[in-house]
C-alpha cells in the first residue's frame, strides 16, 4: 500500500482518538478530575494536529475525492458543516488551549471552552463519518 492509500484510514483514526479524548475530557472536567482533563485535552489536541498534517499530506498527494455513494445530499450537508466548523475550530482550539496551558486564566478558558468543545467534538465525530461514507460505504 502507498502512503496515499493508508492516510485516509490513519486520519480517521486520529479523528476517532480525538473524539474519544474529548468526551473523556468532558467527563473528567465535570467530575473535577482536572489532571485527567488536561491529559485528555492534550491527547485530543495532538491527535487533531496529526490529523491535520495527514489530511494536508493526503490532499497534496491525491487532491479532491468525489462521493459516489447513496445519500449524496446528506453527505454534502455533513461535509459542508464539517468543513466550515473545522475552519472555525482551529482558532477556537488554539485560544482555549493557550488560555489554560500558557496563561492559566481558567475563568476565561471556561468561557470559550463552552463554545470550543461542541464544535471540536462535532468536527472529530463527523470526520470519522465522512471517512466512512467516502471510503467504506
Amino acid at each position: 500500500m502507498t502512503l496515499a492509500e493508508v492516510l485516509p484510514s490513519v486520519n480517521a483514526s486520529f479523528n476517532g482518538v480525538s473524539a474519544c479524548a474529548l468526551f473523556t475530557g468532558y467527563w473528567a472536567i465535570r467530575t473535577k478530575r482536572f489532571a485527567l482533563h488536561w491529559k485528555c485535552m492534550a491527547v485530543a489536541f495532538t491527535a487533531s494536529a496529526l490529523f491535520l498534517a495527514g489530511y494536508l499530506t493526503r490532499f497534496a498527494l491525491t487532491g479532491v475525492h468525489r462521493y459516489q455513494g447513496p445519500g449524496r445530499t446528506f453527505y454534502l450537508v455533513l461535509l459542508g458543516t464539517h468543513t466550515v466548523l473545522a475552519v472555525l475550530a482551529l482558532p477556537l482550539i488554539l485560544r482555549t488551549m493557550w488560555l489554560s496551558a500558557v496563561r492559566r486564566k481558567y475563568a476565561s478558558h471556561r468561557r470559550i471552552a463552552v463554545w470550543t468543545w461542541p464544535v471540536w467534538a462535532y468536527v472529530s465525530v463527523t470526520g470519522v463519518v465522512v471517512y466512512w461514507m467516502l471510503y467504506r460505504l
